[in-house]
C-alpha cells in the first residue's frame, strides 16, 4: 500500500468503524429507562435506621409491593349511593392486572363524611415500569367512572413514584433533542457552516451510544444503579463534554490549516496540540466522578461511574472519530469560510487581542476587580437553602400524587396512610408507646402491633404529612427519646427514609468535596508540572463555584420562590462546576505552558488567552445551554442542577478563564510554574505588540 493510500484508507477505516459499530449501539439510549431505580429506600446504606426496619418489614411485607392511596373527596357529606360507588370502584380496581386485590384495605370514611381512601397493593414484579402502569390504569378507571363534583386522586409512596417514572420519561427523546437542538443552533452559529455542526454532533451521538450500551449492561446486571437523575444527566455530560473536546479540536485544527499546506501535517501538529489537554481535562472530570463512589447513597454511587463512562465515550469520539472525518474532508469542512495557507488568525484581531491588552497592561487592577465580583456573590453563600424539601415541592408543576396528598391532608390525619414503624422487643412496647403517644408529632398509635420474629413492628400514625419537614423533626425527637430505652430501638417508615436520605447527603457533601479538591490539584500539578498554578486554579474554581452558589441563592430565594433543594444538589454542582470549570483553565493552561516555552510567561499568557479565547467561550456556551436543557424535565433538583452549572460554567469561561486565572498569572510572573524549571529559566521576551 502506498503512503498516499494509507493516508486516506485508515481514517476511512476508523470512521466506518464507528459509523457500523456505535451507530447501532445508540437504540441503548432509549433503553437506560428500562433499568431505572427510583425509590429513594433501595439507594440508602444498609446501615441506615430506615433500611434496618425495611429489612425486619420485608419478612412478612413483600418488597416487590408499593401501597397506592386512593381518595375520594365530595362536594358535600357523602351518601350511602356514594358509598355504594366507592366499594364498585374499589371493586374494579382489584381487577387490574398488577393490584394485590386481597392487600386492599378500605374504603375508610374520613370523620367529616366527605372523603374516602382506600391503600391498594401494587405489585412491582421487580420493575419500576411496572408500578407506573399500575397507577396508570387506577387512574384511568377512575377518569372513566367519574361523577361531577366528585375527585378522585392516587397518592401515597405509589403515587409518587409513578409520578417521579412519568416526569423521567421525556429523558428518553424529548430532553435528548432538546440538548442536541440547542447545540445545532450554537454551532451553526459559531461556525458559519452547514458541515462541521452536524460532524461535531455525530461524534457527541456516537459517543452516547458507546457509553449508554455500556450503562445498560452494567445496570442489567446490578453492577451500578441508575435513576432518572443519572440518566439525564449522562445525556447532557456526553453531548456537552463531546462538544467541547471537538470544539477545541476544530479550532486548533482550523488555526493549522493556515500554517500548512497539507491538511495531514496540519491534523499532526493540532492533534498533538489537543491530545494532552483533552485527555486531562476528561481524565479530571472522571476522576472527580469517581469520588461520588465514596457516597453512602447507590444512586450518587451509580452516578460516578454512570457519568465516568460517559466522559470516556466523549474523548475517545473526539480523539477518534472526529480526527479522521476531518482529514478525509479537510479544508472542505470548513465550507464557505474555509481556512487557507498564510491567511490570518482571526485571534489576532477582535475583542481577544482586546481582553489581552486589558490583562497584560492592567494584570493588577483586572484580577482584583474580578476577585471582588466574584467575592460579592460568595458573600450570599450563606443563603443558600439545601435542607431538604417535600416531595409536594420537588414537582415543578401540579401532578396527581401532590394533589391527593392535600386533599388527604384536609379530610384524615396527615399520616394516616404512611406511618412510621418502631422496631423494639416485645417487653419494650410498654414504655416505647407512652414516649411515642406523648410526642406532638404523632396523631395516634395503632393497636395493631406486628411481631417479626424476635421483635415487634409498632405503627405509629403522623399528625404531619411523611413527606414533610415537620414529620422529619417528629423521627428525629422520636430516635433521640427512644434512645433512653434502648440504643437498639429503630425508628422507620417513608418519613425516616426521607429523613436519613437528606443526612447521608449532607454527610456525602462534607467528605466528597475536599476528595474532589485534592484529585483535581493532583491532575493539575502533574500535568503542569509545578504547584503553584495549580493551586492558583483550585482557588479560582472554588471562589467561582461560592460565587455561583450565592447567585443562585438569590435566585431562587427571590426570584423562583423555592422552598429549599437538597444536599446533593450542592455536591452534585460542585462536581460538575469543579471538574468541568477547571477544564476550561486546563485548554487555556496548557496552552499556555506552551506559548511560555516559545516566548516567555507574560508573553505565553497572552497568546494563549488569544488563541483559546474564542473556542473556549463557544465551549462554554454550549456547555452552559447543553444543561439548561434539564429545566424541561419538571423536577426541583434537576432545574437547580441546570441553573447552577449552566451559571457556574459562564462564570467560569468569562470571568475566571478569561481575567482572573490570566491576569493573576501575569502579575505572578514566571514564579507562576514553580518548582519546574520554567519558574527559573531564561524565557524569551516578546512585546505586547508582537502577540
Amino acid at each position: 500500500m502506498t503512503r498516499a493510500k494509507r493516508l486516506w484508507i485508515w481514517p476511512l477505516l476508523v470512521v466506518l468503524l464507528w459509523l457500523f459499530i456505535g451507530g447501532p449501539l445508540g437504540s441503548f439510549a432509549g433503553k437506560l429507562s428500562q433499568v431505572q431505580e427510583n425509590d429513594n429506600a433501595a439507594f440508602l446504606p444498609s446501615n441506615a435506621e430506615s433500611t434496618q426496619v425495611i429489612d425486619y418489614q420485608s419478612k412478612i411485607i413483600d418488597p416487590n409491593i408499593a401501597v397506592a392511596i386512593v381518595v375520594w373527596e365530595f362536594p358535600g357529606a357523602a351518601t350511602p349511593q356514594d358509598a355504594a360507588a366507592v366499594n364498585q370502584q374499589l371493586g374494579e380496581i382489584g381487577k387490574i392486572d398488577r393490584v394485590d386485590e386481597r392487600g386492599i384495605v378500605g374504603p375508610i370514611p374520613s370523620e367529616d363524611g366527605r372523603a374516602f381512601q382506600a391503600q391498594v397493593p401494587i405489585d412491582l414484579s421487580g420493575n419500576t415500569e411496572e408500578l407506573g402502569d399500575g397507577v396508570t390504569d387506577i387512574r384511568q378507571l377512575l377518569a372513566e367512572a367519574n361523577v361531577d363534583g366528585v375527585n378522585t386522586h392516587v397518592t401515597g409512596l405509589a403515587g409518587i413514584l409513578a409520578d417521579f417514572i412519568e416526569a423521567f420519561g421525556a429523558i428518553d427523546g424529548v430532553l435528548l433533542m432538546t440538548a442536541l437542538a440547542v447545540v445545532l443552533i450554537i454551532l451553526l452559529i459559531v461556525y458559519r457552516s452547514p458541515v462541521l455542526p452536524f460532524l461535531v454532533l455525530t461524534s457527541a451521538i456516537l459517543a452516547l451510544g458507546v457509553a449508554s450500551s455500556i450503562v445498560y449492561a452494567l445496570a442489567k446486571s446490578d453492577t451500578i444503579d441508575v435513576d432518572g437523575q443519572s440518566q439525564g444527566i449522562l445525556f447532557i455530560l456526553v453531548v456537552g463534554a463531546a462538544t467541547d473536546y471537538s470544539l477545541l479540536l476544530v479550532s486548533r485544527y482550523r488555526e493549522e490549516l493556515r500554517e500548512h499546506d497539507s491538511k495531514h501535517e496540519a491534523m499532526k501538529v493540532a492533534y498533538r496540540g489537543t491530545f494532552e489537554p483533552i485527555l486531562a481535562s476528561g481524565t479530571t472530570v472522571i476522576l472527580g466522578l469517581l469520588c461520588l463512589l465514596f457516597s453512602g447513597l447507590k444512586s450518587l454511587q451509580g452516578l460516578g461511574p454512570v457519568g465516568s463512562l460517559g466522559i470516556a465515550g466523549a474523548m475517545l469520539a473526539a480523539l477518534t472519530f472526529l480526527p479522521a472525518a476531518l482529514l478525509l474532508l479537510g479544508r472542505k469542512a470548513f465550507w464557505p469560510f474555509m481556512p487557507h495557507l498564510g491567511s490570518p488568525h482571526p485571534e489576532t484581531k477582535g475583542i481577544w487581542a482586546r481582553v489581552a491588552r486589558l490583562v497584560g497592561g492592567h494584570p493588577r487592577r483586572t484580577w482584583v476587580l474580578a476577585f471582588v465580583g466574584l467575592a460579592f456573590f460568595a458573600a450570599f453563600l450563606p443563603q443558600f437553602k439545601d435542607e431538604g424539601v417535600s416531595q409536594a415541592d420537588t414537582f415543578m408543576t401540579e401532578v396527581d400524587s401532590v394533589t391527593g396528598q392535600e386533599v388527604l391532608a384536609k379530610h384524615f390525619p396527615a399520616g394516616l396512610g404512611d406511618p412510621a414503624y418502631i422496631l423494639a422487643k416485645p417487653g419494650q412496647v410498654s414504655a416505647v408507646s407512652k414516649i411515642v403517644a406523648d410526642d406532638n408529632g404523632i396523631e395516634q398509635i395503632s393497636a395493631d402491633i406486628i411481631s417479626v420474629g424476635d421483635m415487634v413492628l409498632i405503627p405509629a400514625v403522623l399528625e404531619d404529612q411523611a413527606d414533610s419537614p415537620a414529620a422529619e423533626d417528629t423521627i428525629e425527637r422520636l430516635r433521640v427519646s427512644l434512645d433512653d430505652v434502648s440504643p437498639d430501638i429503630l425508628v422507620g417508615g417513608n418519613t425516616a427514609v426521607f429523613l436519613d436520605t437528606l443526612d447521608q447527603s449532607s454527610q456525602d457533601r462534607n467528605t466528597i468535596i475536599p476528595i474532589i479538591l485534592l484529585v483535581v490539584f493532583v491532575v493539575l500539578a502533574l500535568l503542569l508540572r509545578a504547584i503553584v498554578a495549580p493551586l492558583i486554579l483550585i482557588m479560582a474554581n472554588v471562589l467561582s463555584f461560592a460565587a455561583t452558589l450565592g447567585l443562585s441563592s438569590l435566585v431562587f430565594n427571590h426570584l423562583f420562590d423555592f422552598k429549599g433543594g437538597d444536599p446533593s444538589v450542592t455536591l452534585i454542582a460542585f462536581v460538575f462546576l469543579v471538574a468541568l470549570g477547571i477544564d476550561y483553565t486546563i485548554f487555556l493552561m496548557t496552552r499556555v505552558r506552551e506559548e511560555t516555552i516559545k516566548r516567555g510567561t507574560r508573553p505565553g499568557i497572552l497568546k494563549g488567552l488569544t488563541s483559546t479565547g474564542g473556542v473556549i467561550t463557544s465551549a462554554g456556551v454550549v456547555l452552559a445551554a447543553t444543561f439548561s436543557a434539564l429545566v424541561i424535565l419538571p423536577m426541583l433538583f434537576l432545574v437547580q442542577i441546570a441553573f447552577i452549572v449552566s451559571v457556574g460554567v459562564l462564570v467560569d469561561t468569562i470571568i475566571v478563564r478569561s481575567l482572573l486565572v490570566p491576569a493573576l498569572s501575569h502579575d505572578i510572573g514566571q514564579k507562576i510554574w514553580w518548582p519546574s524549571k520554567l519558574a527559573s529559566a531564561d524565557q524569551p521576551v516578546e512585546s505586547i505588540a508582537q502577540i
